[in-house]
Parts: C-alpha cells; structure tokens; sequence
C-alpha cells in the first residue's frame, strides 16, 4: 500500500494505493469531514460512528463488514488504524450522509444506473458512448476506432477463454499478463509503470501502433486456442504465450525496419496533446493558405 493525500475542493482526503488490485481506499473519517463540514477530525469521526450505527439498523452492515482498516498517517503524524473504503463502497455511504456536496455523488450514479439500462436494452448505445467519450478526451478518429475493434477482438478473446473453462477475473488476468509479457517484453504491472499509470486502462494509454500489436497477439491466442483446444490452465496459458510471441515477432520486425522501439513511454494525456498540436499546426498553415 502506498499512502497519498487526494484534494477534494482543496480539502485533504487520506488515500492509500493498492498496486496488487489497482485500487484506491479512501479514509472514510476524512470524507464524512469534508461532506458535513465538521470543523475538527473528532467531530467527523463522531459522525462516522452515529452513521454507522444507523446503516447497521437499516441493514447495511454488510457493507460495514467490507469496510477494512488501513495504517494512515494522522495529524500528529503518527500512523494509526483508519476506516477506508474503496471508490464503490464509499459512493454507497455518501448516499447516506444528507450534503449538498454529496448531490453531484447522486445524481451521477443516478446517470450511471440509467445509461446502463438503456445500453442492455439497446446494446448498439454501449459504442455510441464509448465514442463520444473517446472525441471528448481528445483522441483521434483513426486512434478510435482501433480502439473499438480491439475491444471486440478482446471480448471474442474472453468467450474463448471461457469456453476453455477459464475463470473471469484472476485467471484472465494470468493469462493477459502472458500475452503482454509475451509480445511487449513487459508485464501488464510494468508496461503501466512504464506509462505511468495507476489504475487507468493500459489500453487506453497505448498507441495505434500499440493497439494493432495486443489485437495481433490476442486474435493469434483466440485462434490457436480454437485449433488445440486447451483443457488446463496451464495450456491455456501455453496457448496465451505462443500468441502473445507471434505479435512479439512481429513487434522485432518493424522495429528492425524503423530503427527503434515501437513501445513508449506516453500515456493518453501526452500522445493526445500531440495529436492536438498537430492539428492546431495544420490549422494555422490552412489559416494561411487561406
């Protein structure tokens, strides 16, 4: 666990970052001060104890239970046991803490809850969002819809797994780990850490040159899979290296032709601020041809 300090409107919140399940905890007594705008910690961990007491008689307290205690540094700075939850389970007990600053919280699972219906009913709703949310954080058309098509490429990928007796989850993720390892020389954990990334999407930070070679790898597993048939983990595993190495090889290939890495080190923030520079660039030689 590595301790951080996170701002909500300029107010610290305690957090500590779980690298093994790429998860934040949060400190629950510093939320609950910033919500009800308690003037002292004590009075924000008096709080915190009437509202649990309060979600234990609604019959809340299996949310109580996943609740677990961290070692974060206290005001004194001294490092003491301190009730965290997760992103899920915190947003659940700021629904039960009547703040104005709390109505954001609502509205947006209220938006989320929504969206989800509507996209089981129509499913086509799904890639409409997915687009526009991809045009709003600047990336390209032709970065999207590589994008797209590897999310495809990934869910074949899983509905293969899964009928090898694959379990979602820890098992996919093993297996995943041996795609990357095999095709980018670097586990999923340390290609992140090569992006600088904590718990955003790898595959949202890659490049299209990137995308294409995890889509090469992972459509090479589902189809060596198809033909073999795995019955074990550890085949299936196999299965996911020799998959994983076709695209590797093909990564050394262009590599040897361009004379350099086809892996960077630029995460979605820097590849697209150069994309839109590009295009602030172009805009200003038509300004002129203009």
């Amino acid at each position: 666990m590595n301790d951080n300090v996170q701002l909500f409107e300029d107010q610290p919140i305690r957090a500590a970052w779980d690298e093994e399940n790429e998860e934040w905890y949060f400190s629950v007594v510093d939320v609950v001060r910033v919500l009800t705008e308690q003037s002292t910690q004590r009075g924000a961990s008096n709080y915190w104890a009437k509202l649990k007491e309060r979600l234990i008689k609604e019959g809340a307290g299996e949310l109580l239970t996943k609740c677990q205690q961290l070692k974060l540094k206290a005001e004194d700075g001294k490092k003491r046991n301190t009730d965290v939850a997760d992103t899920e389970q915190l947003l659940r007990i700021i629904q039960s803490i009547p703040s104005k600053k709390a109505e954001p919280f609502k509205l947006w699972l209220a938006q989320v809850g929504r969206e989800r219906i509507e996209e089981t009913i129509d499913p086509e709703l799904t890639i409409d969002r997915a687009l526009a949310t991809y045009l709003k954080k600047g990336y390209s058309r032709e970065w999207i819809n590589q994008r797209l098509q590897a999310i495809q490429v990934r869910k074949e990928l899983t509905d293969e797994w899964q009928d090898r007796g694959v379990s979602a989850g820890k098992e996919f993720a093993i297996l995943t780990d041996e795609i990357t390892k095999a095709w980018s020389g670097m586990s999923t954990r340390e290609y992140k850490n090569y992006k600088g990334l904590k718990k955003e999407n790898l595959r949202d930070n890659m490049s299209t040159t990137e995308i294409v070679l995890n889509m090469l790898a992972e459509t090479a597993t589902k189809e060596i899979s198809k033909q073999v048939k795995p019955t074990s983990f550890d085949e299936n595993k196999n299965v996911a290296k020799r998959g994983g190495d076709i695209a590797g090889n093909a990564r050394k290939a262009i590599e040897v032709e361009i004379g350099k890495s086809v892996i960077t080190s630029e995460n979605a923030t820097q590849l697209n601020k150069a994309v839109l520079d590009m295009l602030e660039v172009s805009s200003k030689i038509v300004d002129t041809d203009d």
